[in-house]
């Protein structure tokens, strides 16, 4: 009766989901311009309130504008966040992560950055909420208007919700929002603000050379714009609500601090948790670009030519259409004219077919992509500027962790000329790549007095999964793919690269390895990250797998993980190997609150509800490998790969069922999921799970040339 049922209702929810995916043919248009606002309505702005932050860089007003976008613009995203609010499954409310009952421990739990010119709220406010209120008068130069309020957090601004009208106010109950689940997760609920998001949510930290004394009250002297928000807590911020019995935390738990899925909303259905950039030495950097065509809506973008030079931004190199597109796509990516952004893809679930998010319709239909627009060129001036190398040597307290010693530091820079720098300089031969006379150049480049000056450390260069060895599930990633979400933010030369052959993947119950055939097309690929103050940024890998993790922003505290970081990336044995993998920490459930449950659907899944009354699919037993069922390949393009997941699909669903009928547990449990692992591999986008594997460069040194290079990369 019960496969019945729910065969019924995955049936509904395929074809529910695509007659909405597929109705609206109608122009679609973000907010600002539906209201009959221009560009000149967001006007930019220079205000100096932030000038003390990244280490007090002096800037002229331009650069000022830039910073401040970073800070304030949240290019209209408080539309889509007041949506996800109602349509993510109970996993994404930024409001209530901002009571101001818990500032003091918002460092410590969610790892987000207090705004040192708020407090922590005496009361609530007139609707019953926990805001930060000013400690004294906020900068007069920024309009709220177009910048909203200081929420109390840096990156989230607050805006008036235009939808909460007097009778929205009338349905109001601040004590509900706070307390009853039913209440605050239901999709008709208005809230009295809507919250924006910047780029400095995921962007902004403490200063490497200059952290707080008190984590949770920091000055604006203590952060800096361009190292990363190294301590973003993901799964407690986006998954505020969720409890360890529910798969999604399971999920969530995936990213370590610092690190995020991208892809979270845009889902590809392939869990690739990546760490947020940090971004130094820009000029620098923009002279490492690579030649590529460029073609469709590449060319929608103003000034751009069939081939031309660009930077590669994200992990897997995809975003390879120029500075101007790859910063516009990332607002989009956190929401702006999420009106039609959410026509192209299903958010969260995915599976569905994806389209293009098309630039010359957001061009044209979007205001804020167009006021986002002019502040590219101020963007990029202010991180020219500011994003400079944070180097211990440049502090009296950073010296003292620097070896003095002539002779290793000289064996150091040896070890990395050997074995770092054809990847991690852009300074490069001009020698055949791999000739006796390119290492013979390469090592007098590296021991040159100036070889860190306006030296961005990367070449910028895409490596083949294969040959870096690290977990392959982020360069895998499809959403940039020809006719796929991101299809017009990538550039033809990536949606034309090869295959990268056979990957090696370890099974995750016998360790025993096998070989995954990557696509052609463009995944595959890692560009080569920047080992500019790297001592700052441990973890280390593109996932934070590799090393300790500390939450001590101090120059003390950052050492001590890197010291780990960089003894588990020399000397492989010292990794977590096979305990790296991700796996549930109890026995778990898929569980959906009856709010989300479209009301066609509640009577086939009845007898799946829990005790709760949410629907609850299960048990999942503790030890499950997590990205076992997190990258099943859900897609409706593939008839062929369909109905291979949907025959997997259905014997899981059947071993599900035999183990809540039968109230299996532990062992019991896993052995009538152990046979399904291998199908549930041969429909995995990615099985990888091992986590800090590869990037084996160096290993092979002598144990003093290791030591060596561990002193000379504090240098850089």
């Amino acid at each position: 009766m019960i496969n019945s049922k729910l065969g019924w209702a995955v049936l509904l929810v395929i074809l529910g989901g695509a007659s909405i995916y597929t109705l609206t043919q109608k122009k679609i248009v973000d907010s600002a311009l539906s209201e009959g606002k221009t560009v000149a309505d967001f006007p930019q702005t220079a205000s100096a309130w932030f000038d003390a932050m990244d280490n007090g860089v002096p800037l002229n007003d331009e650069q000022r504008k830039g910073r401040n976008t970073w800070l304030l613009w949240s290019g209209g995203n408080q539309d889509f966040w007041d949506y996800m609010a109602g349509h993510s499954f109970g996993t994404v409310d930024l409001l209530k992560i901002m009571d101001s009952r818990n500032r003091r421990d918002r460092f410590k739990w969610f790892g987000i950055i207090n705004d040192p010119d708020m407090q922590q709220a005496k009361s609530a406010d007139q609707y019953g909420l926990w805001l930060d209120t000013p400690k004294d008068k906020l900068a007069s130069d920024v309009d709220e208007k177009v910048y909203g309020k200081p929420s109390g957090i840096v990156g989230l601004r607050l805006y008036p919700n235009p939808a909460f009208d007097e009778k929205a106010k009338a349905k109001w109950d601040g004590a509900r929002y706070y307390q009853d689940q039913g209440y605050y997760y239901s999709s008709k609920l208005v809230r009295p603000y809507r919250v924006g998001m910047t780029c400095a949510f995921c962007h902004v930290s403490f200063h490497p050379l200059n952290a707080p004394t008190n984590t949770a009250e920091p000055d604006w002297k203590n952060l800096s714009n361009n190292i990363g928000a190294q301590y973003l807590w993901i799964n407690r911020v986006f998954g505020y609500d969720l409890k360890p019995d529910n798969f999604i935390w399971q999920l969530f738990r995936t990213s370590p601090p610092g690190a995020l899925d991208t892809s979270f909303i845009a889902t590809d259905n392939i869990n690739n948790p990546r760490t947020m950039n940090a971004i130094y030495s820009v000029a620098a950097r923009l002279a490492t670009g690579h030649k590529e065509k460029q073609a469709g809506g590449n060319l929608d973008l103003p000034n751009q030519q069939a081939e031309m030079v660009v930077p590669h931004i994200l992990k897997d190199g995809a975003d390879s259409v120029g500075i101007y597109g790859a910063l516009s796509r990332v607002y989009v990516n956190i929401g702006q004219f999420h009106q039609q952004w959410i026509k192209n893809h299903n958010p969260i679930l995915g599976g569905l077919p994806q389209s293009p998010f098309e630039i010359k319709n957001a061009m044209h239909n979007s205001v804020y992509w167009q006021s986002t627009a002019e502040r590219v060129g101020p963007l990029a001036d202010f991180f020219i500027q500011a994003a400079q190398p944070t180097a211990l040597l440049s502090t009296p307290e950073g010296v003292r962790y620097l070896s003095q010693d002539k002779n290793v530091l000289h064996r150091g820079k040896e070890a990395f000329a050997q074995q770092c720098a054809s990847c991690h300089s852009s300074k490069q031969p001009t020698a055949v790549p791999g000739s006796e006379e390119y290492k013979t150049q390469l090592s007098a480049i590296v021991m040159s007095d100036d070889f860190l000056k306006d030296n961005y450390l990367s070449t910028d260069a895409r490596i083949p999964i294969t040959k870096l060895q690290t977990n392959a599930c982020s360069a895998l990633a499809t959403n940039s793919t020809r006719n796929h979400v991101w299809d017009n933010f990538s550039s033809e030369t990536y949606k034309t690269l090869p295959s990268v052959g056979e990957i090696v993947m370890e099974h995750p119950v016998t360790g025993k390895p096998f070989k995954f055939m990557a696509p052609s097309g463009g995944p595959g690929y890692q560009r080569v990250p920047s080992l500019i103050s790297a001592w700052a940024s441990a973890p280390f890998l593109h996932n934070n797998a590799l090393g300790s993790y500390h939450q001590d922003p101090s120059i003390a505290g950052r050492l001590v993980d890197y010291e780990d970081a960089m003894q588990k990336l020399l000397w492989p044995e010292k990794r977590d190997g096979f305990g790296s993998i991700y796996r549930t920490t109890e026995e778990s459930w898929i569980k959906i609150h009856p709010t989300f449950i479209p009301a066609v659907l509640s009577p086939f899944l009845k007898e799946l509800e829990d005790d709760t009354g949410n629907i609850a699919i299960g048990p999942i037993p503790k030890g499950t490998p997590v990205n076992l069922l997190a990258n099943i390949n859900f897609s409706l393009e593939d008839k062929d790969q369909l109905k291979k997941t949907l025959k997997v699909l259905i014997k899981v669903k059947k071993a599900l069922i035999l183990i809540h009928q039968k109230n299996l547990k532990g062992d019991d449990a896993t052995a009538v999921l152990l046979p399904l692992i291998d199908p549930l591999i041969s429909i995995s986008k990615c099985p990888d799970f091992i986590t800090d594997k590869g990037h084996y460069y160096g290993t092979k040194l002598s144990d003093e040339d290791k030591k060596a290079l561990i002193e000379y990369v504090k240098y850089l």
